[in-house]
């Protein structure tokens, strides 16, 4: 994983919040859930938790930095089950964090936090576990940013 690869990944995110906040009529007014404070919560200590992942074996000197993470990297790097515990955990967190969403965004939020983990874990080629990486993380910035509302907003709910 590459500098450039984080950068685009942050870029799109970001331009699916601007996309957010300058088009009128977003987040749709049909299919938008408003996040619970716990919603949120257990969605950004998932996400923080998938980066800490992804972190410690992509950017291990970034994460060295941080004082007592050099068991954590050890055991994320050794992609044995404590591994696969520091990835589930956190992608549970995410989904139940996001569980009142929209159900096409639930599958398809699922469906690619599976495949980054079967990726990981299965040998697949590194090119196309990035691909999975990149797509959950599109996937979950779109859900955030396009499909749901703050707790602190209680415009244009469905189920607010």
């Amino acid at each position: 994983m590459s500098a450039s690869f984080v950068l685009t990944l942050l870029g799109v995110a970001a331009a699916l919040l601007i996309f957010r906040l300058v088009v009128p009529g977003l987040p749709a007014t049909g299919i938008t859930r408003r996040l619970s404070t716990l919603d949120l919560t257990l969605t950004v200590v998932g996400v923080l938790g998938l980066i800490l992942h992804c972190a410690s074996m992509f950017f291990r000197p970034i994460v060295a930095a941080i004082p007592g993470s050099s068991s954590v990297i050890s055991q994320i790097n050794s992609m044995g089950t404590e591994s696969m515990i520091w990835f589930a955990i956190p992608a549970l967190l995410v989904l139940i964090g996001l569980r009142r969403q929209h159900w096409v965004a639930l599958i398809l939020l699922t469906g690619s936090l599976l495949a980054v983990g079967v990726t990981m874990y299965n040998g697949t080629a590194l090119s196309t576990h990035l691909d999975t990486i990149f797509a959950a993380g599109v996937i979950i910035a779109a859900t955030v940013f396009l499909l749901s509302t703050p707790p602190w907003q209680r415009t244009g709910l469905l189920h607010g």
